[in-house]
């Protein structure tokens, strides 16, 4: 796959991002406004993306990430927290009396090597290849424009860059470390994440429908008994051992999930072994779980063991084999009525042909904890949380696509090209089209975050 093209960095194509013309979905009085007025911050907030995106650091390891973040903030003049949780960080904006709103954006990028060829791409065997980095460039310019809009609101902003959200671990760090206790109950946490939609457009699901769904990773450590390769009778083969339980796994989702439920069931890494001429003593293997609800996740757990455990027996394993949960999160379900309120708020602002519903997704985030999944850790429930999905990818990409292609010797054909689906995340060549994406992730977070203060 090819990656998707961009223009250059700061430019915005008219149309996805743009106010909807007069009297089609035309926004409320002040919408436009706020549209122009980030104008003011995507200067410095485009600055930001290019860095964050050029050098990203992986979970754990984001040190460099939540200084250039509160940089920003501070910049924008909020007070600053750092090294909560792990390399969290949080910014503080009070305005006086009011609602106390936070904004979520994660630090981490991916452990992989990005092929956008883009002039701005890693150099490093890291990448944000799940937009990330534009997370942490919209939450800092809505804070900017918020700071520049105080007689727009009274209350309190709270920007909150967590760690470690690929690992599903930095949400219940920060958490653990008095993050509600230290800074206050949040009266609405509001979170966005890039997907390939086109940029200008946000997607929110509807009433019951998860954003995101319930998901857990397992470390399993299958042993055997090395050996000489020209001896394998007096080895047992943990490699053999592996292969059977990644095809035994297949029957999970196939055999014995119900068609009605949704489950995905992934081996993600296989690890065994030091050279070509040794039987290894171990093998390990990463698998990921999602499912629509507990009960799916649990039954999907179940038969995970079971079945690591049988092929183990049925090696002739030395030892049994160990089954650890890495990380486990709960389905993300937003507030209906706050949801309700902020789309409302985003159909003012982009129009309603630009304001989606979202199906659900199999994708997973630790994001529910700042609400009642997390009430075991916080000890707080009844805090609103609002999700929704942000269109990153290039909106003239379908244009293109119908005005005719090029035969083989650079004449135009007259027939129309297909235009290559837009590289999801986690993609190799994932980039957010942030000449277009940039300026409406602000906007969106900002006129979500107004529509909260304004809540008396």
């Amino acid at each position: 796959m090819t990656s998707p093209s961009h223009h250059a960095p700061g430019t915005a194509p008219a149309g996805p991002g743009a106010p909807p013309a007069p009297g089609h979905g035309a926004p409320p009085p002040g919408s436009e406004h706020l549209l122009t007025r980030v104008g003011e911050v995507l200067k410095p907030a485009l600055t930001h993306y290019l860095d964050l995106h050029a050098h990203p650091e992986v979970s754990g390891a984001e040190a460099r990430t939540a200084d250039r973040f509160g940089r920003r903030l501070a910049a924008a003049g909020c007070e600053l927290t750092h090294e909560i949780g792990g390399h969290g960080v949080v910014g503080v904006l009070r305005n006086g009396d009011g609602p106390r709103v936070w904004l979520r954006a994660e630090l981490d990028a991916l452990p992989m090597r990005e092929r956008t060829g883009l002039p701005y791409a890693s150099r490093d065997d890291a990448m944000h290849a799940c937009g990330h980095d534009l997370h942490l460039a919209a939450a800092a310019g809505a804070a900017d424009l918020l700071a520049r809009l105080s007689d727009r609101w009274r209350g309190t902003l709270l920007v909150v860059g967590q760690p470690a959200e690929e690992t599903l671990a930095g949400a219940e760090a920060m958490l653990r470390d008095g993050l509600y206790e230290r800074f206050g109950r949040p009266d609405v946490v509001l979170a966005q994440h890039a997907a390939p939609m086109p940029s200008g457009t946000v997607a929110h699901a509807t009433d019951r429908v998860p954003m995101a769904a319930a998901g857990a990773v397992l470390d399993v450590v299958l042993h055997g008994r090395g050996g000489h390769v020209a001896t394998p009778h007096l080895a047992v083969d943990p490699v053999v051992t592996a292969a059977a339980v990644v095809t035994r796994l297949q029957n999970v989702v196939a055999r014995e999930t119900a068609p009605a439920d949704q489950v995905t069931l992934t081996v993600g890494t296989v690890r065994a072994g030091t050279a070509a001429n040794v039987i290894p003593d171990h093998a390990v293997l990463g698998i990921a779980v999602r499912a629509a609800g507990e009960a799916s996740l649990d039954r999907a757990l179940a038969a995970v063991r079971r079945i690591v455990l049988a092929e183990s027996a049925a090696a002739g394993a030395p030892r049994e084999p160990e089954v650890a949960v890495a990380s486990r999160s709960a389905a993300l379900l937003c507030d209906p009525h706050t949801t309700g309120s902020v789309r409302r708020a985003h159909t003012g602002l982009l129009g309603p042909a630009r304001v989606l519903s979202w199906p659900g997704s199999m994708a997973t985030e630790d994001f529910p904890l700042f609400g009642d999944a997390g009430a075991a850790v916080h000890g707080e429930r009844g805090i609103p949380l609002v999700y929704w999905m942000l269109g990153v990818a290039d909106p003239d990409a379908r244009h293109r696509s119908t005005s005719g292609g090029i035969t083989s010797d650079g004449a135009a054909s007259g027939v129309p090209e297909a235009a290559p689906p837009p590289a999801p995340n986690h993609s190799p060549h994932f980039a957010p089209h942030i000449g277009s994406a940039l300026r409406p992730a602000i906007a969106a977070l900002t006129v979500a975050a107004l529509d909260r203060f304004a809540v008396t």
